[in-house]
C-alpha cells in the first residue's frame, strides 16, 4: 500500500485528504520507510528527522479532520536542498567547514512560505560543497548516485533531490539553480525540473552568486512543480531583489494546449557538441510538439559560448565563498572548488563591469529573440549520464562540468524561465530531456507547453528497488 501512496501525485494526494481516504500521518511514515530503505544506497539525504516530520503530519492531519488545511500544500511530505536555510536543522552547504554547533532559527523565503502553508518537511538533501558543480558528491555526505543506475551520477548540484523525487521519498522538493543545478539532476534522472524568471521566487538569504542563483521545484509532474510555484512565488521583504506578489495560480491554464505557439529549435545554440542519440531524442520531442500545434522553426542561433561570461561570474562567486575562510577551512574544501575561486581574487571592478555589460548584451538578444517566439527549445544536456563520482565523463576531452551541460548556464544570466522535460531514453537506458526556454516572466508558457508534452508522452519514473 505505501509503494501505491508513494507513486500518488501531490495534487491527488491532497484530494484523498481532503475525502479522508489517506492522512498526512500515513504518506509521511510511507516516505519516512522508503527513506530508510534507499538511503544508504543512494545517499540522497543530509538529514532526516523521523520525529519531527511525524510530528508536523499529526498536526496536518487534525486540521484536515477538521477541515481548515493551512493552504495549498498542507500534509506534503516535503524536501529541502541542504544550501537553503531551514528552521532547526544545520544548513552545512556540503561543507566540512560550516559548524553545525550555531543557531539554526530561520527559514529561507521559499522554506518559509512552504512551512506558511502546511508542508511537512522530511529533511535536507544533498548538494557538492557550496553547490559548486554539476554532480552530486561533498567532503560532508559523500556519493550521491543516480536511480536509474546506481554506478552513474544524477548530475547536480541538487542531485538528492532528484534522487528523491525519483523515488518518491517526499512530494514537493526545493531545489535551487545557479548554472543548472535543478535542470542538470532532472535531466539525468528523469524529472520535469523548473528554474523560474530570477525574482519571480524570493531568496533569503542570498548566496555569492547573487542574480544568477533560482530556486524552484525538482518534480514528478508538470502540475506538482506548477503547485510548488504556486506557494513558493511572491514578494519577501527580507529580499531586496523580488519581485511584487502577483497572485498567479500556475495551474490555471496548464492545460490549454500549445496549438499555436511559435517555437524555436536551436540544436547547439551555435556552439555546443551534442551525443548524437541525445539529439535525436530531442528532434523527436520537438517534432511531437509540432505535431501539438505548435509552429516549429529550426534556428541557428550563432552564440558564442557565454562561458567566457559566466566563468569569471562565478570565481568571484567561489572567491567570496572562499575570502572569510581560515587556511585550516581552506584545507577542508573540495579541492577544485579553491582553483575555481582563484581567478576571482584577482578581477578588478571595472573588469566585472565588463563582464556584466558582456551578460546584459546576450539578455537583450534573448529579449528580442521572443519578440518572435514564445519558447526556444534546446538539448537539456550534451550527454546522459556519466560514472558517479566524477565531474566530468571518464576518458572524455572534458576539463570542466559545463562542458557537458552548455545549455543551462546561458539562461542563469539571462535569468529566464527554463524547464527539463524528459523526452525518452538513450540505448544505454538512461534518461533524454530537452530544455524549454521562455521570455522573462513567461513562466506560465514554459508550464503550459510541459504540460501538453507531457500528456501526450508521460514521464516515466525508475524502479523501486525491492526490500
Amino acid at each position: 500500500m505505501s509503494d501505491d501512496i508513494l507513486s500518488l501525485s501531490a495534487a491527488t494526494l491532497i484530494e484523498h485528504y481532503r475525502s479522508g481516504q489517506l492522512s498526512p500521518v500515513e504518506v509521511t511514515q510511507a516516505a519516512l520507510d522508503r527513506i530508510a530503505h534507499l538511503q544508504p544506497v543512494y545517499n540522497a539525504f543530509v538529514v532526516v528527522d523521523p520525529e519531527s516530520a511525524l510530528a508536523s503530519a499529526a498536526a496536518s492531519e487534525a486540521r484536515w479532520k477538521s477541515g481548515r488545511p493551512l493552504g495549498l500544500v498542507d500534509g506534503l511530505p516535503t524536501t529541502v536542498k541542504d544550501l537553503l536555510l531551514c528552521k532547526g536543522w544545520p544548513t552545512r552547504r556540503g561543507s566540512l567547514t560550516v559548524n553545525p554547533d550555531q543557531p539554526w532559527d530561520e527559514d529561507s523565503a521559499s522554506v518559509a512560505r512552504m512551512r506558511e502553508q502546511g508542508a511537512v518537511f522530511l529533511g535536507k538533501t544533498t548538494t557538492p560543497e557550496f553547490g559548486w558543480k554539476g554532480v552530486t558528491d561533498s567532503p560532508l555526505s559523500g556519493l550521491t548516485v543516480n536511480p536509474w543506475n546506481t554506478r552513474m551520477t544524477p548530475g547536480g548540484s541538487s542531485g538528492g533531490a532528484a534522487v528523491a523525487a525519483a523515488f518518491g521519498m517526499g512530494a514537493m522538493h526545493v531545489a535551487t539553480d545557479g548554472g543548472g543545478s535543478i535542470r542538470i539532476p532532472a535531466g539525468f534522472c528523469g524529472l520535469f525540473g523548473f528554474k523560474p524568471t530570477f525574482g519571480v521566487v524570493p531568496v533569503h538569504p542570498h548566496p555569492p552568486p547573487l542574480t544568477l542563483w533560482h530556486q524552484g521545484p525538482i518534480a514528478r509532474t508538470v502540475h506538482d512543480a506548477a503547485l510548488m510555484m504556486t506557494v513558493i512565488s511572491g514578494a519577501e521583504p527580507r529580499d531586496f531583489y523580488a519581485g511584487p506578489t502577483l497572485g498567479i495560480d500556475y495551474r490555471n491554464g496548464l492545460d490549454a494546449g500549445i496549438a499555436g505557439m511559435r517555437i524555436a529549435y536551436s540544436r547547439t545554440l551555435g556552439y555546443a557538441r551534442v551525443d548524437p542519440e541525445v539529439a535525436a531524442c530531442v528532434d523527436r520531442a520537438v517534432a511531437m510538439l509540432a505535431s501539438l500545434g505548435a509552429h516549429v522553426d529550426e534556428i541557428d542561433l550563432a552564440l558564442d559560448d557565454p562561458i567566457e561570461i559566466m566563468q569569471p561570474l562565478w570565481s568571484v562567486a567561489l572567491a567570496i565563498g572562499v575570502d572569510p575562510m581560515t587556511e585550516a577551512q581552506r584545507a577542508l574544501l573540495d579541492p577544485p572548488l579553491l582553483e575555481l575561486a582563484k581567478p576571482g581574487f584577482g578581477l578588478s571592478a571595472l573588469e566585472y563591469r565588463a563582464i556584466e555589460r558582456q551578460r546584459e548584451t546576450l539578455g537583450r538578444r534573448m529579449n528580442l529573440l521572443h519578440r518572435d517566439y514564445d519558447l526556444l527549445v534546446t538539448p537539456q544536456l550534451a550527454t546522459t549520464a556519466f560514472e558517479a563520482n566524477h565531474e566530468v565523463p571518464p576518458g572524455s576531452d572534458l576539463k570542466r562540468w559545463w562542458e557537458w551541460s552548455p545549455f543551462t548556464y546561458p539562461f542563469n544570466l539571462t535569468q529566464q524561465p527554463a524547464a527539463s522535460v524528459p523526452c525518452g531514453f538513450a540505448s544505454n537506458g538512461l534518461p533524454v530531456a530537452m530544455q524549454l526556454v521562455g521570455a522573462r516572466f513567461a513562466e506560465r508558457t514554459v508550464l503550459r507547453a510541459a504540460r501538453a508534452y507531457e500528456t501526450a508522452c508521460p514521464f516515466l519514473m525508475p524502479p523501486v528497488p525491492a526490500r
